[in-house]
């Protein structure tokens, strides 16, 4: 592989190794499916293993589009759907309208008052969850193997600040203080986000060399949702970020609804933080380890922090132990992350005192609306210099990286 050194391999290879009984020792298929539905949103569900189901309503509809050669119209379509109130563009097949005015529904447990409660929440705690989704979610996304090649592989993995624009919009549309209201669109990005998943299925089950089944199953996706609401849950308690129950409780809310709207079934979704750790738990150590794809990947999006922190200087070395910070050394030596001497030692020891200082402001007058004035601007310039100014959008694939 030509993104990778020498040296990075023997990262990787080492990393391997290192891996041991926490993902190689039992297979991942060995070993059964115990989280009970009945702490699930659902409450129950037929208890099918995750890692064989997909997507049965977007799957078929989304191979269909592509073997008659209607994405490019639809794709062009929907440029303009951006907003969760916006009817959907004249034009459009019949039974992707169909779907979509399905898949665009909240479900009937989603409750707006803890959708506004959650937005207040991002209002104040942005720069955390900024952190935690952004980076700190993107170096655990690299060490899941299935996710890494999927990406390396798909049209995506070969223009990385296009995909993690992308990303990114779904991201922060979930982070907005408008998320779920008729102005915002979350429920927009979601939707195109499962119909790009549905996509990603069907073609890289055509690469000649594809030996890794179907991706993105609703266990696959389980796994990624963890890396983010659950795993920024869990670093901000270690931080003493002080959270109430309603603020706990809302931030899960939004990414239950998210959840659903991606196409996960709500079977799998957890109820509370407690079934999400536990569900956490089962799913996230046999779904990780080291690829050389994870480590590409890595590489790449951590030039692309860099380069975002300061522009023209020599910051790498710091965001390499930022994310080691934020991962642990563990995940961190899977994606081939160096050690750095002087600096990871000072941000495991200045990350701790800048929470407390920053915590002590909050509760004055107006530092939340500024904290997030300041978390915003940071948002639109990740989001410009990753777009480069251009105008993205989420859209279909109709290709696999070029060359596989």
């Amino acid at each position: 592989m030509a993104e990778l050194s020498r040296r990075r391999m023997l990262i990787s290879g080492g990393a391997l190794g290192a891996l041991g009984a926490l993902g190689m020792a039992t297979p991942a298929e060995a070993r059964p499916w115990t989280w009970a539905a009945a702490g699930s949103v659902a409450g129950s569900g037929a208890g099918a293993d995750p890692r064989w189901v997909w997507d049965e309503e977007a799957d078929p509809l989304v191979a269909s589009l592509l073997d008659r050669g209607a994405v490019p119209e639809v794709n062009r379509l929907l440029w303009d759907w951006t907003r969760n109130d916006q009817p959907l563009p004249a034009g459009l097949p019949a039974d992707l309208r169909d779907f979509m005015e399905r898949a665009r529904r909240l479900p009937p447990w989603a409750d707006h008052g803890k959708l506004g409660t959650a937005a207040e929440f991002n209002k104040a705690r942005g720069l955390y969850l900024n952190l935690l989704n952004g980076v700190g979610g993107g170096m655990l996304s690299t060490a899941i193997p299935k996710e890494a090649r999927a990406v390396y592989y798909s049209k995506g993995g070969a223009d990385m600040e296009d995909r993690v624009a992308k990303t990114s919009i779904l991201g922060f549309a979930v982070g907005s203080l408008n998320a779920y209201r008729p102005d915002g669109s979350c429920v927009v990005e979601s939707v195109k986000t499962r119909l790009v998943h549905a996509a990603v299925r069907h073609l890289l089950k055509q690469v000649p060399h594809w030996p890794y089944g179907i991706p993105i199953s609703q266990e696959d996706m389980l796994v990624t949702w963890h890396t983010l609401p659950t795993f920024a849950m869990r670093r901000m308690r270690e931080w003493k970020v002080p959270i109430s129950a309603a603020e706990s409780e809302a931030y899960l809310h939004v990414w239950q609804v998210t959840a659903h709207l991606l196409g996960i079934r709500d079977e799998y979704i957890p109820a509370t933080w407690a079934d999400a750790e536990a569900q956490s738990d089962q799913v996230l150590p046999r779904n990780m380890g080291p690829t050389p794809e994870g480590v590409a990947l890595t590489d790449i999006l951590l030039d692309q922090l860099a380069e975002q922190t300061s522009p023209g200087s020599v910051s790498r070395p710091l965001c390499n132990a930022l994310a080691r910070y934020l991962v642990g050394d563990q995940v961190a030596d899977w994606d081939g992350i160096e050690r750095e001497p002087v600096w990871d030692p000072l941000v495991r020891s200045a990350w701790p005192k800048l929470v407390r200082f920053r915590e002590g402001l909050v509760p004055l007058p107006l530092v939340p609306e500024i904290a997030w004035v300041i978390d915003e601007a940071a948002r639109r310039y990740i989001m410009f210099f990753l777009t480069k100014g251009r105008e993205t959008r989420i859209a279909i694939p109709t290709t696999n990286r070029p060359g596989t």
